[in-house]
């Protein structure tokens, strides 16, 4: 018994977590150094004790006893249990704790494994970087707004002004509403995107499908850009102009050369108005050309007689 508890010892002293070893009666036959050393305790006064009457009681956490009294008999492990309580000596810290049942081969007594992970310092700095975050969010609605109003009190009696004035708003707006949207969070959902970016009135003659797909927020705002510029086009000119007219929109993904994947996004107007090519390139083309140039991928815009089609190419 001796020298299993000696070849225990060895093994979890190697481990730079903190970890104990606590025996059916919640008692330490087994503290690593790291434990000893986070925890500011000397071993022989862990070692045979009630772990949750070690330091008078500092370990006497209802959460955690709760984990090791009725989760652990009731499963083989718990990964990520976060504990976050005042200890007298290092103050309010944050843990996550993995606990793991074992069995000693030589008998059925069950041992459990517990392994802390001090998080306080990250989840402070969570914390500080969603309060900048936010922060700057406010701030970007702030300077959004002013650049609205900025644009929306400059007078356009002229009626090629107003049509200027109209498509600057809209381009803005769709820009701060990407802005807003990249700003949730690092990835962002395909399907979340092109609905939002694509507005109501598109949205409700929509008919879309393909793999979950997530972008980066870097993607976020070009690839916005060129769906609202799509849909706006669909709104004044293709299908969506008529009652019975639809955009199709289908994606996949692409696998490139040196390991690189690509979104491939085909849109598709179906039911509108008979389209040709037009015979000049528009603001519009070269705004959906130049945006995907500039994430380094592509776009192809087609005119069939039947509906305009556009494969819009992401890298991922």
């Amino acid at each position: 018994m001796k020298t299993g508890h000696v070849q225990a010892q060895g093994v979890v002293d190697t481990m730079t977590q903190p970890v104990v070893v606590l025996d059916q009666h919640y008692c330490v036959t087994t503290a690593n150094n790291a434990f000893i050393k986070a925890f500011q305790v000397e071993r022989e006064n862990v070692l045979s004790q009630n772990f949750f009457g070690l330091g008078d009681g500092q370990w006497n956490i209802p959460d955690l006893r709760q984990l090791l009294s009725f989760v652990i008999p009731r499963s083989a492990a718990v990964i990520g249990f976060e504990v976050t309580h005042t200890f007298p000596t290092l103050g309010q810290r944050t843990f996550l704790v993995d606990a793991r049942r074992l069995v000693h081969p030589d008998d059925n007594s069950p041992n459990l494994m517990v392994i802390f992970e001090d998080v306080t310092e990250r989840r402070r700095h969570d914390a500080e970087m969603d309060f900048i975050i936010a922060e700057m969010r406010h701030r970007m609605k702030n300077q959004s707004a002013v650049a609205l109003t900025v644009v929306k009190n400059i007078r356009a009696d002229d009626p090629a002004a107003a049509r200027l004035k109209e498509s600057v708003l809209e381009r803005l707006g769709m820009t701060f509403l990407s802005q807003e949207i990249a700003a949730r969070g690092v990835m962002t959902e395909y399907e979340t995107l092109l609905r939002e970016s694509v507005g109501p009135t598109v949205a409700s003659r929509l008919e879309c499908s393909g793999p979950p797909v997530e972008l980066q927020s870097a993607k976020v705002v070009p690839a916005s850009m060129i769906l609202h510029e799509l849909a706006t086009n669909a709104m004044k000119h293709g299908s969506v102009s008529v009652p019975d007219g639809k955009v199709r929109v289908t994606w996949e993904l692409e696998a490139g050369k040196r390991g690189r994947n690509f979104l491939l996004c085909h849109w598709r107007e179906e039911a509108g108005p008979r389209v040709s090519r037009p015979e000049r390139k528009g603001y519009g083309t070269d705004l959906i050309e130049g945006l995907a140039a500039h994430i380094g991928g592509s776009a192809e815009l087609t005119y069939p007689p039947d509906g305009f089609k556009a494969t819009i190419k992401i890298p991922l």
